[in-house]
């Protein structure tokens, strides 16, 4: 039971940190969706 709740607080540790820190590089979706990244071509 120990190791199964420090597991859990592992992953939320871990996902919350990825959160802010890929936040904090630029890498989320609304700017990952923006018009400069986008590779579709309408014509």
């Amino acid at each position: 039971m120990k190791t199964m709740l420090l597991a859990f607080v592992a992953m939320a540790v871990i996902s919350a940190g990825a959160y802010f820190t890929l936040g904090e590089l630029g890498f989320t979706a609304e700017q990952a969706n923006t018009g400069t990244n986008s590779n579709v071509r309408l014509d």
